[in-house]
């Protein structure tokens, strides 16, 4: 949404709505894309049964009697919020009410991405003036907030909304100050607005946001007693309502210290000193950047800080970390998606998907919404709109199309040769995160026991037929050498990711413009492995019944049973045509043999798929003809990116540019 180029006049976006041509036509599938995400959270929403209407109220409307907000301890909201939504279990049956909540959460959702995307700093580029709304509302559609604040009971949409609107569309200070006092006692931690106002001049604003918070409160006192002294005191603002006050759901730091096992005193003074150094560091950016004239951003910031220094920060209450996309980070304009990138995986992706399940990653992995709300609020170095590079950041620098493309395909910006260096950071989510979407799709794929032996069985026939095979005598022979068995144990379980990534490694740091060339054949061969998956369950030869193979790597597998012990749990057992364990080690003898400058290197690099083809064929994970669709996919994946993108050895010369007395620096700066 931020790192568009092209740029609107001097009336902001405000004359780009209507657009026509292109943009309109985005802009209409954007929106389309918006509603069918919509429509499909409220299905999702909708199939909760009726009777679980307002379930976390546990209401009816027979219990009327104040008192009873918290019997259950799944209530998480303020009595004021109570107060509110009490009166909705009488008004008629659960479906229809249910249906009328998610209609109006998803409508406020919605109001949300419109009142945003109108909140950018002017100016305003057209493309981002016409799609900033339908994408922004798109996104939170997915997001992991929305999907549970749209669930009956929640009301975190509705405070975002309020927040917005006092700031961006209300014109009086007292009607402003209003929402945001109604904001705050829906959700105490937005409070921090008024201090936001009050440094930013909007002290009437701010005075009335305390005062209609305090009113709120004081009317749910009244009406409330019981409800207010178990919320407000017993459990000190709602923590521990709801579960418990360390569990993954409450993505604050109050929470985040629990779960890093701290209790008692030392752990409430810890909590006290972090959440005023938050506040203070989030309060003091939010004002700067208000005064920047980036509002949108100062809101997002402070409703950062205020999620994460709440005794309880839910998942439903972490929309704010979206809004933040709004900020520019970096120079280049390569550098300008990590940030957008980073956001929306970690508001949109479970922390499994994100980072590998390892004890030792485990306090970043429990955490990554609150990481990335503390690195927005406190951290992330968000660009002023006096920099330089905040309407011309340094151009990513491209090469001319390559000549022996095939002239029918088009070639897409992203297939474009790109001569310099790409962002790291945004390089190792996209390859984290596409590796754990390969993983489950792959744990997806049909995994019928019957239908994968008898392709087993299709498999050994043409392999007789063929003379090929060879695999029951070297996993027979295997056995029978320890020393052999254990070099093929150790090779096949140690250097089927290791290797790749080193050589991923190496190129990015030697030679960036082969890494992207290296990088883009190794993701296409991989997604065309997926299909293999799906349409061609395989059993290998470790998991066919009666053929006498020795599993040398995971041990004796009871066939009897249709789990096979602890491996089934891990992937799909079932996915083995092709063989990626040797189609990646093709890759990396490939890319090796061609770009090494050394003959030993080239050597090292076309033994390592040698050894593997052996390695799974004497440890019974693989049958021959799995190694040879490894070897098809590998070179679809080559072939596509040369028709893409052209011979890899190809020169390629710089475009021709106009450069104003200034430009060479940062072109040069580019390619480094």
């Amino acid at each position: 949404m931020a790192d568009a180029v092209e740029h609107g006049g001097p009336d902001g976006h405000a004359g780009f709505i209507g657009g026509s041509g292109r943009l309109g036509a985005a802009r209409l599938l954007l929106w389309a894309l918006a509603a069918v995400l919509t429509v499909r959270q409220a299905a999702a929403v909708l199939r909760v049964p009726p009777g679980e209407w307002l379930g976390d109220l546990h209401l009816s409307a027979s219990t009327a009697a104040p008192g009873t907000l918290y019997d259950t301890g799944q209530f998480t909201g303020t009595p004021f919020a109570g107060l509110v939504l009490k009166p909705l279990a009488g008004l008629g049956a659960p479906s229809s009410l249910e249906v009328a909540w998610t209609c109006a959460t998803l409508l406020l959702v919605a109001a949300v991405g419109v009142v945003a995307a109108r909140g950018l700093p002017d100016p305003v580029p057209r493309r981002t003036a016409l799609l900033a709304a339908p994408v922004l509302v798109a996104l939170m559609m997915v997001s992991l907030p929305v999907r549970a604040a749209a669930f009956p009971g929640q009301t975190a949409v509705l405070p975002v909304l309020l927040v917005l609107l006092a700031v961006f569309r209300v014109p009086g200070e007292r009607p402003a100050g209003l929402l945001v006092g109604l904001a705050a006692a829906l959700q105490p931690a937005l409070l921090l607005f008024a201090p936001l106002l009050w440094l930013t001049g909007r002290r009437p604003t701010a005075r009335a946001a305390a005062a209609a918070f305090a009113g709120a409160t004081a009317l749910a006192a009244a009406a409330l007693p019981r409800d207010s002294w178990t919320y407000w005191i017993h459990h000190l603002a709602g923590t521990g309502l709801g579960g418990s006050p360390d569990g993954l759901a409450n993505q604050s730091v109050h929470g985040a210290l629990l779960r890093f096992g701290l209790s008692g005193p030392a752990e409430i003074l810890l909590y006290a000193a972090l959440a005023a150094a938050i506040t203070w560091a989030a309060l003091r950016r939010a004002a700067r950047y208000a005064r920047d004239g980036q509002l949108l951003l100062a809101v997002a910031l402070t409703g950062c800080a205020a999620v994460a220094v709440s005794p309880t920060g839910w998942r439903h209450q972490l929309l704010w970390v979206l809004l933040a996309v709004a900020g520019k980070v970096g120079k280049r304009a390569a550098d300008r998606r990590v940030w957008p990138v980073a956001v929306v995986l970690a508001i949109t992706l479970p922390s499994a998907v994100l980072l590998p399940n390892m004890a030792a990653l485990a306090p970043v992995r429990d955490n990554v919404p609150l990481l990335a709300a503390v690195a927005a609020a406190c951290a992330v170095p968000f660009l002023p709109r006096s920099s330089p590079y905040w309407r011309e950041p340094v151009p990513t620098v491209y090469g001319r199309p390559a000549a022996a493309r095939w002239a029918r395909v088009p070639l897409l910006p992203f297939w474009r040769r790109v001569l310099s260096r790409p962002n790291l950071l945004l390089e190792l989510l996209l390859i984290r995160v596409g590796y754990s979407l390969y993983s489950h799709i792959r744990a997806a794929a049909p995994a019928s026991r019957p239908l994968a032996e008898d392709n087993g069985s299709r498999i050994l026939g043409i392999e007789q037929a063929l003379g090929i095979d060879i695999e029951h005598a070297v996993n027979r022979a295997v056995v029978d050498a320890p020393w052999l068995e254990a070099f093929f144990n150790f090779y096949y379980s140690s250097f089927h990711f290791v290797v790749p990534l080193a050589i991923l490694a190496v190129l990015y740091w030697r030679r960036p413009g082969d890494y992207r060339w290296a990088r883009a054949s190794l993701g296409l061969a991989t997604v065309i492995a997926l299909a293999g998956f799906w349409l061609f369950p395989l059993a290998p030869p470790r998991l066919m019944p009666g053929l006498g193979f020795v599993d040398t790597v995971h041990g004796a597998q009871d066939l009897a049973n249709p789990s096979y012990g602890a491996m089934t749990a891990i992937s799909n057992q079932y996915a083995a045509m092709p063989s990626l364990h040797f189609g990646w080690s093709l890759w990396c003898g490939i890319v090796v043999v061609v770009l090494a400058p050394k003959g030993w290197q080239k050597l090292l690099g076309a033994l390592h798929p040698l050894i593997t083809v052996c390695a799974i064929v004497a440890t019974a994970n693989h049958w021959v003809l799995d190694a040879v669709g490894g070897a098809v996919v590998v070179t679809a994946g080559f072939g596509l990116v040369h028709v893409l993108s052209g011979p890899r050895g190809l020169r390629v010369s710089l475009p021709a540019q106009r450069r104003t007395a200034g430009e060479p620096d940062r072109m040069a700066a580019a390619q480094r």
